[in-house]
């Protein structure tokens, strides 16, 4: 079944959002069913973002580890032990996260480059009242996204070759003079069904219950 974009993006920012809410045991149950349509659907997308942000997953966990007051893991370090509460507080915020990563890996599965920015197109529709353009939003996301995945496509460098890439213009000649080019983008702009008022009626009442 298709979803309008808008309504796969708004879902995953409302579910993201209802996770953060969450008790412990809820927040399992709801982790472990986003998990396991995850790795039906889309197991290599959600494995290569644990890859990517796999130091940022241990670094939390011993931010929680280290900072959170409470009963020392192992008695014979002392202060120098992780603290058994810190642990806890890590290990569900890393379900939050490894949530949150699911989701966001279904997303992408599911809307490949024109129709994500589709998607933030009509979200970005309330901008008009403040007098921005929604439209120069949302050329600038698409040629993001565009040096972002050629970067990353180019070559195995380091990080700092790969942000060097990122930040240098684009479409410059050998003498460094700026060419320009006259580019055309098509979004595969669709209408609101009865699908989607039905997905995120059901999102809406999974973030009130987890309210109450």
């Amino acid at each position: 079944m298709q979803f309008h974009p808008a309504a796969q993006i708004l879902s995953w920012c409302l579910l993201v959002t209802a996770m953060q809410v969450l008790a412990s045991v809820q927040l399992s149950i709801t982790a472990g069913l986003v998990l396991l349509c995850t790795f039906a659907v889309s197991r290599h997308k959600f494995m290569q973002l644990v890859r990517r942000t796999r130091w940022i997953m241990l670094s939390l966990l011993l931010i929680y580890a280290y900072s959170t007051p409470g009963r020392a893991l192992l008695d014979a370090f002392g202060t120098l032990s992780p603290t058994r509460e810190g642990l806890a507080d890590g290990a569900l915020q890393l379900t939050r996260l490894l949530a949150a990563l699911a989701g966001l890996a279904i997303l992408l599965e599911r809307l490949h480059r024109q129709r994500l920015i589709a998607g933030l197109y009509t979200l970005f529709a309330p901008l008009r009242w403040l007098g921005m353009s929604r439209e120069r939003f949302a050329v600038r996301l698409a040629l993001t996204l565009h040096y972002a995945e050629v970067a990353m496509l180019r070559g195995k460098g380091s990080w700092q070759d790969t942000l060097s890439e990122l930040l240098e213009p684009h479409g410059a000649t050998e003498d460094g003079r700026q060419r320009t080019e006259n580019r055309t983008m098509e979004l595969p702009l669709s209408r609101f069904a009865v699908a989607d008022a039905l997905l995120l009626g059901g999102v809406i009442l999974i973030l009130w219950l987890a309210l109450r």
